[in-house]
């Protein structure tokens, strides 16, 4: 619970992070998350209860509350079939979020077309994963790309642009290393302790700039 609370306020401090761009969304928006582990769906109700939340998974990975009872809808799906249960809500939601996701699956663009896909006219969508220089960070329990054995693949971001573009978005913003002043302030005050005991502080992923975030906008019906 504690861990739930302190990822709150990393996220919360964290700009243009997922915060961030769930509180931007236009009131009573349908959002769809993509990967919602870590807390997602009490979290993301929490911040914006207005909201209609459906998230999608293949497992209930480190939720401090059942999902099925903070959720608007939760689905639980298979690696194999993931991308194809996303294709099932096309042109359905005003919102799509991923986080942290798209380097597990197994085929990740087909789960991210099928994401950008689900988005209507003038939806908006959130994607943040491990920058690709993360494969020479500090091994540290998080930092290093290859610290979590669960991670598939290394994504570009110039390769996720183009794929983003060519499915009719406009590029809101994108950043390959996520580096918010405070927060890497912060990180620098504690780096330290994180190179004593090899331990994610605060700050530690935008110390490094662990994180690249894309914000986009569907501008194009068909393509």
């Amino acid at each position: 619970m504690i861990e739930a609370y302190l990822r709150t306020l990393v996220h919360l401090l964290r700009k243009k992070g997922k915060f961030f761009f769930l509180k931007s969304i236009k009131k009573n928006a349908l959002l769809l998350d993509v990967g919602c582990g870590n807390s997602s769906p009490a979290i993301c109700k929490l911040l914006r209860p207005d909201i209609y939340y459906v998230g999608i998974d293949i497992g209930d990975y480190n939720q401090h509350k059942n999902p099925n009872d903070v959720a608007d809808k939760y689905v639980l799906t298979t690696p194999d079939m993931f991308s194809n249960t996303i294709a099932n809500f096309q042109n359905k939601f005003d919102a799509v979020i991923s986080s942290h996701n798209l380097e597990h699956c197994d085929a990740p663009n087909p789960v991210l077309k099928a994401m950008l896909r689900a988005l209507k006219l003038g939806g908006r969508f959130y994607l943040s994963f491990p920058c690709e220089a993360s494969i020479a960070f500090p091994k540290r329990r998080g930092l290093n790309f290859f610290d979590d054995d669960t991670h598939k693949n290394i994504l570009h971001l110039n390769d996720l642009l183009e794929i983003i573009k060519s499915e009719g978005f406009t590029i809101d913003f994108a950043v390959e290393r996520n580096r918010p002043v405070l927060l890497t302030f912060i990180g620098l005050l504690l780096e330290p302790l994180s190179i004593t005991f090899r331990k994610i502080m605060i700050g530690t992923w935008e110390l490094y700039g662990f994180e690249s975030i894309i914000w986009a906008t569907k501008t194009t019906e068909d393509c």
